[in-house]
């Protein structure tokens, strides 16, 4: 989804936690490393040889980190997971419940897919890898999407409690109206280069909530 120069710090390297180790620092290394790669080649681009490779590192020195090519994989969608919620979902819950927050979280995620349309989506790409292929890597992958739309349905539930939203909302086509404005942003601007996408899935998410919203209920957008 990111390339390692527009995502943000590992998680474990954020502001008030203890120093990594040496070992945990390595680590981190690879795995920042190995989210890049599967950014621009996939999930399935991964290997502990060409990790290897990329970080100048023996490859049983990389295998003695995540023991298997599944592991990796794996570990990469968790660390691509905390850092899509660093940069969308914690500052959005600072923000007031009902649409306030709920404009957030859209208007965060659409910043973050405008970064990665030069880099893809770990979320889109590995949907598209592992969408047929039981087995561990797509439980992850799945598991961390449902986490990311339960949190979506959760704040779309609260701005119905809020009154904000009108009571007869149904929360489950209104989160599935929001993904797919994701959906098509991405393909529209990633795959077509179609100049504007990003103001098009703003303005339809607009309209989205104007058609849900109680009369009256209609904040200024979050920016």
């Amino acid at each position: 989804m990111q390339s390692t120069a527009t995502v943000a710090p590992p998680a474990a390297a954020k502001a008030g936690r203890p120093p990594l180790q040496k070992g945990q620092q390595t680590r981190a290394a690879i795995l920042d490393a190995a989210l890049g790669l599967a950014s621009s080649a996939g999930l399935e681009g991964l290997s502990i040889g060409v990790l290897a490779e990329v970080m100048q590192m023996s490859k049983s020195g990389v295998f003695a980190h995540f023991g298997s090519r599944e592991e990796l994989q794996i570990s990469v969608i968790r660390e691509y997971h905390a850092r899509f919620e660093e940069e969308v979902f914690y500052p959005a819950i600072r923000e007031p419940r009902g649409l306030p927050r709920l404009r957030a979280l859209f208007a965060n995620w659409v910043r973050r897919v405008s970064v990665e349309v030069d880099s893809g989506c770990i979320y889109i790409s590995g949907a598209v890898e592992f969408d047929d292929r039981p087995g561990p890597v797509r439980d992850a992958l799945a598991d961390m999407v449902r986490s990311w739309q339960e949190a979506l349905g959760r704040a779309i539930r609260l701005a119905i409690d809020s009154g904000h939203l009108r009571a007869d909302t149904d929360a489950l086509q209104m989160l599935f109206e929001v993904h797919g404005l994701i959906l098509a942003l991405h393909h529209d601007a990633r795959f077509l280069r179609i100049p504007g996408a990003v103001d098009r899935a703003r303005n339809a998410f607009e309209r989205i909530v104007q058609f849900y919203a109680e009369p009256g209920a209609h904040a200024p957008a979050a920016r």
